[in-house]
């Protein structure tokens, strides 16, 4: 009888235990949705663009971001020529070649760009997606990865360009530090860190984007990743990997209003991605 008591007296503190956190956690997500929508600090959808990118180079364009990298330059009216470098094709890649925008260019030595001089050579920007994740990686191989490649890159690119203002886009991580314990988060950084001070006074300007949770392009997710995208994007924790194309489209297009080594967090690439959208619906208004 007495056991019958006990278990019918810890049932509710169970149940307690169980739903008080749930529930606090719902107060905090909804208190951060209703943040996010009352936030009116967007990006203006008009400035003077200075420097919009007619030619541009993508790499990556095979993976996630990669892919809605293209996506968002393929729909762009104002990008005229795309150089994407990668070690294989993907339908996206097929469908922009086909269109005459895409100019595609098998390449496999990642730090060895002599065989693409002439296309990198032509770029107004160059938007970096090649990553890859750390399991199964050691530290050495995914510093080579995410250091070492670009670093080679825009060290080859500064060399044959001849134009005045150059632009080099990184994919970084959110939640990164040099003094992290976790391994991608520190080299990340160091990439960071060793991309701006190549660039600082000369006449590359590297800007790093840090997204939380990349969604796939529409076409590309599977039910697990839209889920998780759409958890995530009421608290701008999540972003479309066509919104980062667009945001490095209209972040290229505004020039100088960017400088080296700034830094764009989940927020403010929706912003940017945000104001070209609109900028875009405007001009087609027009049309």
């Amino acid at each position: 009888m007495n056991a019958d008591i006990l278990t019918i007296m810890k049932l509710p503190r169970l149940k307690t235990i169980l739903i008080v956190p749930l529930a606090l956690f719902a107060v905090f997500y909804v208190a951060l949705v209703i943040k996010f929508s009352l936030d009116d600090n967007l990006a203006s959808a008009y400035p003077e663009l200075l420097s919009t990118p007619k030619t541009i180079v993508i790499f990556g364009a095979s993976g996630t971001a990669g892919d809605g990298i293209l996506k968002a330059a393929l729909a762009s009216p104002n990008i005229e020529k795309i150089h994407v470098i990668s070690r294989r094709e993907t339908p996206r890649i097929e469908e922009g070649v086909a269109s005459g925008k895409v100019q595609l260019t098998l390449h496999m030595d990642y730090l060895d760009y002599a065989a693409v001089l002439d296309q990198i050579a032509e770029a107004d920007a160059v938007y970096w997606a090649i990553g890859t994740s750390t399991f199964g990686v050691d530290e050495e191989t995914y510093g080579r990865i995410h250091v070492d490649f670009p670093m080679q890159f825009v060290a080859a690119w500064t060399r044959v360009s001849e134009k005045p203002d150059i632009s080099f886009h990184y994919i970084s991580s959110s939640d990164i530090s040099a003094d992290s314990r976790m391994m991608w988060a520190r080299e990340k950084v160091r990439a960071e860190r060793s991309l701006f001070s190549f660039a600082k006074g000369s006449n590359l300007r590297v800007i790093a984007y840090r997204p939380d949770y990349i969604g796939p392009t529409a076409e590309q997710a599977h039910i697990g990743q839209n889920l998780l995208y759409w958890f995530f994007a009421p608290v701008r924790s999540s972003v479309r990997a066509t919104q980062i194309g667009q945001a490095m489209i209209d972040v290229t297009a505004r020039g100088s209003q960017f400088q080296n080594g700034d830094i764009l967090e989940t927020v403010k690439i929706i912003r940017y991605s945000d104001a070209y959208e609109q900028r875009q619906h405007r001009f087609l208004a027009i049309e």
